[in-house]
């Protein structure tokens, strides 16, 4: 906000004028002009022997340069960056939650990675000719319905605007956290398209609605600038596995296609090297949590207001975790057999980070505990096989589905900075 001044003689306290959009800048003007400061200016203009009401070019160009200059004075705090990535912003920059200095460009302008509108889908045979059994998708099933979204596409958008049934949802992934995440994009009883506004908060994507264009937080799903100030989106349940743990557990499937309407080189990773402890973050300005390295993959949970992160270098190595966040009892799973996405040039070629889920670890009122043998998740109560998604492949259990616990895989700078009270999984 910026207060431009109006002087008029009619006024011995304080001046004030009509508000208004001054033309290229994307501030409102309130016209304001204190008396102290306007008795100096008339003092001024009457030793000048200066006629004020005959000079108000004069008094217009002060006014224009004290304007500029209260201009450049906020767009240091952060609203040149902002509108270097778009100049014709329809946000509400008055309200926000942070500070916009907080916001720096990606790299690419808004809609430069283009966000999928009106997704396409093919059966699990079809996706199968180019989507390879390791290459991790996230999945998510509502109302029977599976769907995976293979991050080889989400690499280069980001976001999937879909719907399943009457599930309005947004598919995320951000590259630079690693944190798939899906939400319900239904805001005030519509269906709101979310777009990639070029912009960044702590190395994390910050999304846009266009509806208002308030900016939100990929890892959050808070609404930080803007009218939205204070919404937040509901989570949908989703995981990051293979394809071939995706087509076992749901063969009759959908995976979204490759026809998204945009040329993009699907199936190749364009952060080679990325997925590794010693890379530093990308355009992260927050303090570092010397509990981690900072690239350290962590299975992060947020339950009754507890989180805690699960280093992978220990859940890889155990791969059965049994634990308890506020008196929950939970299992957590970390199977092998899926690629990173952010390793080699080509996906299906990475290193295998695996694939994770947290359950809790009963079915009925049978209590389970369960064993990785032969490379395959079994319960000891009835010896029946497991999927990481918690579905009973085989054996007396066949079919029954485990209650999921909201999990994500996530960098670990990314899952401190937003977390920071977060606890540690120690052994």
């Amino acid at each position: 906000m910026i207060f431009f001044c109006f002087l008029d003689m009619s006024s011995p306290n304080v001046l004030v004028g009509d508000p208004f959009y001054l033309p290229g800048f994307p501030i409102k003007v309130y016209p304001v002009f204190l008396s102290g400061v306007g008795n100096d200016i008339i003092q001024l203009f009457k030793n000048s022997n200066i006629k004020l009401r005959k000079n108000m070019k004069l008094i217009n160009f002060i006014t224009l340069v004290l304007l500029v200059a209260s201009y450049n004075m906020f767009a240091q705090k952060g609203l040149e960056k902002i509108l270097k990535v778009y100049p014709k912003w329809t946000t509400n920059f008055e309200k926000k939650s942070i500070e916009l200095d907080e916001l720096f460009p990606g790299g690419p302008p808004k809609d430069g990675i283009p966000a999928i509108i009106n997704p396409k889908f093919v059966n699990i045979s079809k996706a199968s000719d180019w989507l390879a059994g390791n290459e991790p998708v996230i999945f998510l099933k509502i109302n029977e319905i599976a769907k995976a979204y293979p991050l080889q596409i989400l690499m280069f958008h980001e976001i999937v605007n879909d719907k399943i049934g009457t599930t309005p949802i947004l598919v995320s992934f951000c590259p630079l956290c690693y944190s798939g995440i899906v939400y319900n994009r239904k805001l005030n009883g519509l269906d709101v398209n979310f777009g990639v506004s070029g912009l960044l908060r702590n190395s994390d994507m910050v999304m846009y609605d266009q509806l208002t264009e308030s900016f939100w937080q990929q890892f959050t799903g808070e609404a930080i600038v803007g009218d939205m100030l204070g919404k937040k989106l509901d989570v949908v349940q989703s995981q990051i596995i293979s394809f071939k743990d995706f087509t076992l557990a749901n063969p009759n499937g959908i995976v979204l296609s490759k026809n998204t309407g945009f040329e993009r080189p699907y199936g190749k990773n364009p952060y080679v090297g990325y997925d590794d402890e010693d890379t530093k973050p990308f355009l992260f300005k927050g303090e570092k949590d010397k509990r981690l390295s900072q690239n350290e993959k962590v299975i992060g949970i947020h339950l009754n207001d507890i989180a805690k992160a699960y280093p992978y270098s220990i859940t890889s190595e155990q791969k059965i975790i049994y634990d308890k966040i506020d008196n929950q009892e939970i299992v957590i799973f970390h199977l092998p057999g899926t690629a990173s996405s952010m390793d080699d040039r080509q996906i299906e070629d990475s290193k295998d980070v695996g694939a994770t889920g947290v359950f809790i670890p009963q079915v009925d009122s049978l209590k389970l505990t369960f064993q990785f043998k032969d490379e395959k998740l079994i319960d000891d109560q009835t010896n029946s096989t497991w999927s990481i998604t918690g579905k009973s492949l085989n054996g007396k259990l066949k079919g029954s589905q485990l209650k999921p616990i909201p999990h994500g895989d996530y960098f670990a700078f990314a899952w401190l900075v937003f977390r920071p009270n977060s606890l540690i999984y120690t052994p």
